[in-house]
């Protein structure tokens, strides 16, 4: 409170008519969106006042007189929401109703509050044993709560604080409208209470001797955040009236009956300020704007106050203007006139309730909602001084009434499918384990149907919607992906941080000849940690083994995370960053000039060493010339990606130049890039106007574009039907670039007069605006016919939205819209290179990594290295695999006010070790990969427990002390793709885990999991290693700790028993009797008794959600030997984790 704050106006309250006395005020309210005062009197009448002079601006009776005074008052943007005894009503702020409920159930209704809805939903209570939900915006009852408590004044804040008529304040959570908290501020009762931020303010009476009620000379707080009582504000001259400043979250202003008003801070009490309003009687109510800048009283002698600073009084924090009465005089109604329409007569004022009066259940609605005007069509028309015209593209006649409420948008079908352990129960519970004929998804359909673009829409179709992941207890792999891709092409999960590039991913990997030279790449013998190129050629990869089958980039992710340029050019989701299609603009030019780097360290020796500069590399001279001195200078400017340029309409000129230009003229323009601006001449020795302009000498075989629009004639242009080609030719002559589509194209071709060069659009990546219920996010659109093995006949366009994969037609993918649908990233390759997938990379892989010991000189090491001669690996290997891997990050989960909780993100493992044992030969069951991984993230959890990993395992100096073969992650994983390109069956027990953590995807025909082989479909569980070990071998695993070495091995015993059973003809018998043992014993082996005596622990950690155990990292005996005779030492250099292995 300013210190020039004072009166500013002082009125009588009106009568309730003209010859009736004047009556007091019963309730008070500043209005939150407009400069009104409202109020409320004994008869059922609500006025408002306008402005500082509290000018008369509207007054009508809500409810009838007999029941009773006005109780409180609410606003919304629609009106105002009245309370009396009997009834709720609302209405607009000038006067007309909405709406009005009366029930037989309300009879001592006192209060009310906003809901979690908002100010869509109240909750009304009273001195009686119900509570109304009321929703404003249909004016219905939608929910009738017993209660038993009666409650007097109602606030919101965090919660519903409700204030009872035996001196109790009630915590209600204003979703479920349970009591969560009751608070006993007086013993007598509550005389006013307020709710603001954090806390809760009161004052009220004490009993005294003689059964006399006492004001309390003190105002009690609570604290919301805490759930706890505050040391009470003394007040010696009586609290009787207590509001919280709306704006500063611990001030409170307390007054008396007498009018001393004190503005006191919650956390410093001592310090107050203080005022004096005057009146000749007592002062019946307070009340204070939301702008906190005016505050109204209202006395007994039926007179209401404003107070506040003359100079910056305002109601509303931002006020919109009130609704005035039309001015001037009527024009004069000629009765005598035939012509005179009845209409023009007004309508008479009624003092009783008229028979037109329908009550609100039993309004219908009538009419339909306004044709909504599709901006697509808008951006059609052509202009004219008298207005626009365009071509009828509606598939109705032009004025042909059009059914508007059949047209509304329906639900989303992208329902989230159920999990697939619910399936997996329901099918086993079906007949002969049919799914049941609700959970048959139909098949969607590979020819499309001629029907409406989804791109033309106003709403964002549900295709392009984004789509969430839902996380059971059994984590992501419970999650039916399949349900969103019934195609062959893989879809990438959203799952991960740094998501946004999927899309862009997506339009690579079904670009050949990046493709091509990734995997190219990768095969190489490249152990570079931060090497994008490699992660694009495992991805790559991974995309194409899966058949359909959902991938994530986790490891192309962490690698973008580990370089120290992406924080800086903003392309981390965990830093600030802008939107998420300039995001994605950025990252195209960082992935294409770090991939030039990473070729070119190994191209070297390639007698081709300059293949990337003429892949991506625009090679073109600037000439910058002074226009003032005329001197020129040139020098070399190649750009890997050309960020398109648009032409620019001078103010008070027409668009018409915007309109008609062409997609191959902005190509034009934006390759050449003529600019003008300021700079620096040197001749001159002053800044001078220079002119840019670049002459092109060489075009790329692989075109990237960067669209950069900014403006909604940018938007306009691209919503151009067929405005962007999906062939466009190219001629560089004497430093010029040209462009051609279209016919103009057909025709430089026919003629073959100039050497052009022909590119294909292979994809693009495209933004989407989700509006105010979606966040935008990124979707791309890619044409798998230039990708294909052989070329198809037509265009073969497919949506990927991140997993979720349909085939579209290319009128859709093609089209974009100026609201919702923008293209972030374009790209173009020469059509001579589709469909030429280069897999000679297959037989140039290099393998030296698997034979290559970084331990040589370690007696004590757990593994040995494969010899080259005299052990070949091939399609016919049978390797054994165990992975373990660490917790690096906890789940992220949305905890609801009723006890509910919902995964948002599930824990992130990382891989901490690899073992790989031979399975077949002399030495079957000896490893020759025992992995120890660096992890560059926090570590929130080893699972010692489980994973038997110490943190002295990964620390680099216990590592090399201890004897463990430290290596990046790159080194790890690229052993184990080498072995899967060389054909190897990887065998082991529930493998779904390990190569998810891995991030590899090895197709089924080399994959043997012990698990599926002992398993009964019928039985719905899958047996644990140690259960199986136990049960068939004989043997205890995973006491004393658990080991990947000594896993690997037991399944490649389990996967010898399977091949005995099966030899034999036992197999079905085999199984019912280990799982009949298993029922007999819980699916445990029997613990063991005495000092060696250990706690049974499962082979996999437990999913998310499902153990509530903290950390654990508990001591691990050091590994020495591996039990199958004296290791034998292989040359080979010493590892220094971060530098390379001299592979050249």
């Amino acid at each position: 409170m300013d210190g020039d704050w004072d009166e500013v106006a002082r009125i009588p309250f009106p009568p309730p008519g003209l010859r009736a006395m004047p009556t007091p005020v019963t309730v008070l309210a500043f209005d939150t969106s407009q400069e009104l005062l409202w109020t409320g009197n004994e008869y059922g009448r609500v006025s408002s006042f306008y402005g500082t002079k509290l000018q008369p601006y509207t007054s009508f009776k809500a409810h009838n007189s007999q029941d009773g005074p006005i109780r409180q008052l609410l606003f919304n943007d629609k009106g105002v929401i009245v309370l009396g005894s009997r009834g709720v009503h609302m209405a607009t702020r000038r006067g007309p109703p909405l709406w009005s409920i009366r029930n037989d159930d309300m009879q001592e209704l006192r209060c009310m509050s906003f809901t979690s809805k908002g100010t869509a939903e109240i909750l009304v209570a009273g001195e009686q044993d119900k509570m109304f939900v009321i929703d404003t915006n249909k004016g219905e009852i939608s929910k009738q709560v017993p209660t038993e408590y009666k409650y007097a004044i109602m606030r919101r804040s965090r919660y519903i604080c409700a204030a009872t008529i035996s001196g109790a304040v009630h915590i209600i959570d204003s979703l479920t409208f349970q009591v969560l908290k009751i608070w006993n501020p007086h013993t007598a009762a509550i005389n006013d209470m307020d709710a603001q931020h954090d806390f809760i303010v009161t004052c009220g009476y004490s009993m005294r001797h003689g059964g006399n009620y006492m004001p309390d000379p003190f105002v009690n707080v609570f604290d919301l955040k805490n759930m706890v009582s505050m040391s009470p504000i003394p007040f010696p001259a009586g609290a009787a009236y207590v509001r919280m400043h709306p704006r500063m979250s611990t001030t409170s202003i307390v007054m008396s009956q007498i009018g001393q008003m004190h503005v006191v801070d919650l956390m410093n009490p001592n310090t107050s300020n203080v005022r004096q309003a005057n009146s000749l009687s007592y002062f019946s109510m307070i009340e204070i704007a939301s702008s906190g800048e005016a505050v109204a009283l209202a006395d007994g002698d039926c007179y209401i106050h404003l107070w506040g600073s003359p100079n910056k009084i305002h109601f509303a924090e931002f006020p919109t203007p009130i609704e005035t009465a039309d001015s001037g005089t009527e024009p004069r109604i000629d009765f005598d006139s035939p012509d005179t329409p009845l209409s023009s007569v007004g309508m008479p004022y009624y003092r009783e309730v008229l028979l037109s009066a329908w009550p609100s259940s039993m309004v219908t609605e009538v009419g339909a909602p306004p044709i909504k005007i599709d901006p697509q069509f808008l951006a059609t028309l052509q202009e004219r001084d008298w207005g626009y015209f365009g071509k009828n593209t509606r598939p109705i006649r032009r004025n042909q009434a059009e059914d508007t409420r059949s047209t509304e948008s329906p639900q989303s079908s992208l329902k989230p499918p159920k999990f697939l352990s619910e399936k997996a129960r329901e099918a086993a519970k079906s007949p002969a384990g049919t799914p049941a004929p609700e959970e048959v998804v139909p098949e969607i359909p590979q020819v499309l149907q001629d029907t409406k673009l989804e791109s033309l829409k106003i709403e964002v179709p549900d295709l392009y919607q984004n789509i969430e992941i839902k996380y059971s207890k059994f984590g992501i792999d419970d999650f039916d992906f399949g349900y969103f891709n019934k195609t062959q092409y893989s879809g990438l999960q959203n799952h991960i941080v740094n998501a946004y590039a999927n899309p862009l991913l997506q339009v690579m990997h079904y670009t050949p000849l990046i493709r091509n030279i990734a995997l190219q790449h990768a095969a190489t013998a490249c152990v570079d940690e931060l090497c994008i190129l490699c992660e694009l050629g495992f991805l790559f990869d991974m995309l194409y083994k899966a058949e359909g089958e959902a991938c994530q980039a986790s490891n192309f992710t962490k690698t973008l995370s580990y370089h120290p340029e992406a924080g800086k050019l903003g392309l981390l989701e965990e830093e600030p960053h802008s939107s998420r299609t300039v995001m994605l603009q950025q990252l195209i030019r960082f992935l294409l000039r770090q991939m030039t780097q990473n070729y070119g360290n190994y191209a070297a020796d390639s007698p081709r060493p300059g293949v990337f500069e003429e892949l991506f590399q625009t090679s073109a001279t600037s000439s910058i010339r002074c226009m003032n001195c005329r001197s020129e200078t040139t020098k070399p400017d190649h750009t890997m990606v050309n960020e398109l340029m648009y032409p620019q309409n001078k103010p008070g000129h027409r668009n018409s130049r915007v309109r008609g230009t062409t997609f191959s003229q902005v190509l034009k323009m934006s390759v050449e890039r003529e600019t003008t601006n300021k700079g620096w001449c040197n001749n001159c020795h002053r800044y001078q106007t220079l002119a840019t302009r670049k002459t092109i000498h060489r075009v790329p075989n692989v075109l990237m574009l960067t669209t950069a629009i900014n403006n909604n004639d940018h938007r306009r242009l691209w919503a151009t039907p067929g405005w962007l080609p999906e062939e466009i030719g190219v001629i560089v002559d004497n430093g010029q670039f040209f462009c051609f589509e279209g016919e103009d194209l057909k025709l430089h071709l026919q003629r073959g007069i100039h050497n052009i060069t022909v590119y294909s659009l292979t994809g693009l990546a495209v933004n989407i605006e989700g509006g105010q219920q979606q966040r935008s996010h990124l979707v791309a659109m890619v044409n798998i016919a230039h990708s294909a093995p052989e070329a198809p006949s037509q265009s073969q366009w497919y949506l990927f939205n991140d997993f979720y994969v349909k085939p579209i037609p290319p009128q859709e993918a093609l089209t974009f819209n100026t609201s919702w649908k923008t293209p972030s990233v374009i790209a173009y390759q020469v059509k001579t290179a589709n469909n030429r997938l280069d897999s000679s990379w297959k037989q140039n892989l290099d393998s030296r990594l698997l034979y290559l010991d970084l331990q040589a000189d370690r007696p004590d090491k757990t593994y040995r290295t494969l010899e080259r001669q005299t052990e070949p690996v091939g399609p016919n290997t049978i390797v054994a695999i165990d992975t373990e891997f660490v917790k690096i990050s906890q789940p992220e989960v949305e905890m609801h006010s009723d006890g509910d909780s919902k995964i948002i993100r599930p824990t992130v493992h990382a891989l901490a070790r690899t073992s790989i044992v031979r399975g077949s030969g002399m030495d079957e069951g000896l490893p020759f990969i025992d992995d120890y991984i660096t992890i560059k993230e926090k570590v929130v959890d080893y699972l010692t427990s489980y994973s038997g990993i110490t943190p002295e395992d990964l620390d680099a100096n216990m590592a090399k002390q201890r004897g463990h073969n430290l290596v990046p992650l790159k080194i790890a994983y690229k052993k184990i793709w080498i072995l899967l390109n060389l054909g190897c069956k990887f065998l082991g027990h529930g493998l779904k885990q390990d190569f998810r953590v891995i991030n590899i995807h090895v197709p089924k025909a080399q994959v043997i999991d012990t698990s599926d082989l002992f398993f009964i479909k019928e039985r719905l569980r899958k047996l644990s290693l140690q259960f199986l070990a136990h049960t068939l071998l004989k043997e205890d695993i995973q006491q004393s700790t658990h080991d990947s070495i000594e896993d690997a091995r037991t399944a490649l015993k389990l996967y010898r028993k399977y091949q005995e059973f099966d030899e034999a003809g036992i197999l079905d018998t085999m199984l019912q009797e280990i799982y009949a043992k298993g029922v007999a014993s819980n699916f445990k082996p029997p613990a063991k008794v005495g000092a060696g005596a250990s706690v049974p622990r499962t082979d996999t950690p437990p999913v998310d959600g499902a153990s509530t155990v903290g950390p654990t990292t508990p001591s691990r005996k050091p590994v020495t030997s591996i039990g199958l005779g004296t290791p034998v030492s292989t040359p080979g250099k010493q590892f220094t984790p971060g530098k390379g292995l001299g592979l050249r």
